[in-house]
């Protein structure tokens, strides 16, 4: 499988297969699947196609004509040109005409009823769908044959794979290079236990990697996939476990309960109880800490459901022992928010050394890159004397000479916003490792849980806390019913006048040029709204006389801290904002939400932004404005967040309708990803089933002394920059 390419397919096809597809060993090739498959009598639906899409079509030639021209240079006529035109159709009915300037050769090659694979850009002529000068491949040989004729054999039977190409490498080609290596492949050595083979009733490997890119059959591409799928996971598994296991020996500073410390005066002190879930995942946490190796453990739950509550008492519980905790947050915004919200829990015990002070308290520090210099050295210095117990702050805790005298806790909020590096980076500045909490409020699939936090014992709120009011939601189709926008305007100074607060959440900020945004527009849509816009436009119309606030992601920190103050303090009515209130923000006196353009946003993100709302005791209002008109996927989206609150139903939504990415995280590390076929949404079974035979295989052996060869395949399935990232967490 190390063997480099142009060993076996010869230098000019490999640095072709090199440059365009970043494949250079066998084994790169060899594990370059189809993209898809085409069936004769299945063909593709040409109707369906889009402009400017890069496509490969399979269809028949229906009809052939070519004429000549004088071809016109500047002023002066020119040579005589020729235009060879065809017709390709499907059974669909669709059709699409390919064309060729000056090469009177392709009308005898393109005769009608021959089937073909034609890849080129979409285009459009005369209203008629286009390929000019495409790449093909004819499935008969025949008089004149292209060049690419050689992989015909390829094509014989009657399912065709078609690969992730480029316009210099079409899929044919790509046909070609496998078949010539497959030819002199010898038999894969299969890596996987004999016993697993059986019990899964798994396909060989070397069988599973000729019949993915050569089926005879349906039936054998099925279990052709399914293996591979499998070894896809069962490697992943394997690490996750391996890295649960090892973790479980590292050495951790024991952090027990202390019957008389600050965690028990904080809970005597709390005005409200605990819901059932808060005391029980307390209780998971408490024991974890009290361990000598160090917690890893994700916190999950719905928005409002007392997350931040639970981490600030596993923090009090860690300053108990003396330790320091840290909470990592990914914004200057939430930061400040929730070392306002921690001050404000804990009163007089976060102000150690002031007059006010509760007997055992300690000291809360907020660190952001935007503290000045004398607030951040006195920081600083609290933190390496153990003067500060507890510091929030943002990615100014990672910066050289931050250090502390006891880190005990690290919790992490919103963990999918932050890189591998920036995380380990804080975990480097204890002595020996500390325990971990993980924190978010985006439900996770429970496949998504298994293959991306497998390492990490979980914990889920799902209750609500008392008090906690219900959040109705409603589609404003602008489109259609232009009238119901008015309405939504005068329902928000409604709320107003009732004493309440509401935001308006826009996609984008306005400022492009310090920005850098997108602006879109490929797709014939205008730019979506902005807050820089909107927020005048609405100051002088629909809610003219209000207080507006503005907040987005480019102010400078104290002037974000200094709006959010004065929202929270009932000094502006309404806030035009950005997706920078998404989490954290709290505010129980805002009861309404309007998110413009709402089709622009995901489904998680969308279910985030509603959390804002229905903080207090009055119910909460969400109203997703759109273009999107009726029957379209962006207006079915939209539907489906307006009908639920079920924030785990939304996360398997938005698993289904959004691309699952490289669940490794090949975005930070850039590499391409290798989980080529295994997706999170259809594979929950599969999945299940390789984490269970990772776990019993790993109980009898956890470095697979037994099995070199299975760890040889992790090693290639997760390289290991891909294993660090998981080391790292």
């Amino acid at each position: 499988m190390a063997t480099p390419l142009q060993k076996v397919v010869g230098g000019n096809g490999a640095k072709l297969l090199g440059e365009s597809l970043d494949l250079h060993t066998v084994g790169d090739l060899v594990y370059h699947f189809p993209r898809r498959y085409e069936e004769r009598g299945e063909h593709t639906d040409i109707r369906s196609l889009e402009i400017d899409a890069e496509v490969t079509v399979f269809g028949q030639v229906k009809r052939v004509s070519s004429r000549s021209f004088t071809q016109q240079r500047g002023a002066t006529k020119g040579k005589r040109g020729s235009l060879v035109e065809a017709v390709i159709g499907d059974d669909s009915g669709g059709e699409i005409s390919v064309t060729f300037f000056n090469q009177p050769w392709r009308e005898n090659q393109l005769r009608p009823g021959r089937w073909g694979l034609f890849s080129g850009k979409v285009g459009r002529f005369n209203n008629k769908l286009q390929l000019n000068q495409p790449d093909y491949l004819l499935l008969a040989a025949g008089e004149g044959a292209t060049e690419g004729e050689e992989a015909v054999e390829e094509f014989a039977g009657a399912i065709i794979p078609v690969y992730p190409a480029t316009a210099k490498v079409p899929t044919w080609r790509i046909a070609a290079a496998v078949r010539t290596v497959l030819d002199v492949l010898p038999p894969t050595t299969d890596p996987v236990p004999a016993t697993i083979r059986a019990k899964r009733k798994l396909s060989a490997l070397d069988k599973a990697l000729r019949d993915i890119h050569r089926p005879e059959s349906q039936q054998a591409l099925y279990f052709a996939r399914r293996r591979l799928k499998w070894d896809e996971a069962f490697a992943l598994q394997l690490t996750l476990v391996q890295r649960k296991l090892r973790a479980a020996d590292w050495p951790a500073t024991p952090r027990p309960r202390r019957p008389d410390g600050l965690l028990a005066a904080f809970d005597a002190g709390l005005p409200y109880e605990l819901t059932r879930g808060q005391h029980d995942v307390g209780e998971e946490i408490a024991a974890d800490l009290s361990r000598p190796h160090p917690m890893h453990r994700l916190l999950q739950g719905e928005v409002g459901s007392g997350k931040t509550l639970c981490a600030l008492r596993a923090m009090l519980q860690v300053v108990d022992a003396g330790g320091q905790a840290a909470m990592l947050a990914p914004t200057e915004v939430l930061a400040a928010q929730h070392y306002r919200n921690v001050q404000d829990l804990l009163g007089g015990m976060a102000r150690a050394g002031e007059l006010d002070a509760a007997p055992e308290a300690t000291r809360v520090a907020l660190l952001t890159g935007s503290l000045g210099a004398a607030a951040r050295r006195r920081v600083v210095e609290e933190l390496r004397d153990g003067t500060a117990g507890i510091v929030v702050g943002t990615h100014a805790l990672l910066y050289e000479g931050v250090d502390f005298a006891d880190l005990g806790l690290i919790v992490v909020d919103e963990q999918h916003r932050f890189g591998v590096e920036q995380r380990d980076a804080l975990r480097a500045k204890a002595e020996q490792p500390p325990h971990v909490l993980v924190m978010t409020a985006t439900p996770i699939p429970r496949t998504v849980a298994m293959t991306v936090f497998g390492d990490l014992e979980t914990s889920v709120l799902s209750q609500l806390p008392k008090g906690r009011s219900p959040i109705a939601s409603h589609v404003v189709p602008v489109t259609e019913k232009p009238a119901f926008l008015d309405r939504a305007w005068r329902r928000l100074r409604e709320e107003v006048a009732a004493g309440h607060q509401a935001y308006i959440v826009c996609p984008r900020i306005g400022d492009t040029k310090s920005e850098g945004e997108d602006l879109g527009g490929d797709d014939g849509r205008r730019p979506p709204v902005a807050v820089l816009d909107v927020a005048p436009e609405l100051a002088d119309g629909p809610l003219h006389g209000l207080r507006i606030g503005v907040l987005h992601g480019k102010l400078p920190a104290d002037e974000k801290d200094a709006v959010m103050r004065s929202f929270a303090a009932g000094d502006l009515d309404v806030l035009v904002a950005t997706t920078v209130i998404e989490v954290g923000v709290d505010v129980p006196n805002s009861t309404m939400m309007m998110i413009l353009d709402a089709d622009r946003f995901g489904v998680s993100q969308l279910h985030q932004l509603r959390g804002r709302v229905g903080r207090g005791s009055a119910p909460g209002l969400c109203l997703l404005v759109t273009e999107a008109g009726e029957g379209t996927p962006a207006r079915a989206r939209l539907d489906a967040v307006a009908s639920t609150t079920d924030g785990f139903k939304l996360a398997e939504l938005d698993l289904e309708q959004r691309r699952e990415g490289d669940v490794l995280g090949a975005a930070q590390s850039g590499h391409r990803s290798h989980l080529r076929l295994l997706s999170l949404q259809r594979d929950a079974e599969l999945i299940g089933e390789a984490r269970t035979e990772a776990i019993e295989l790993l109980e009898e052996d956890p470095e697979l002394r037994r099995y070199p060869g299975l760890a040889a395949t992790i090693a290639q399935l997760v390289d290991e920059e891909r294993a660090e990232y998981l080391e790292k967490g």
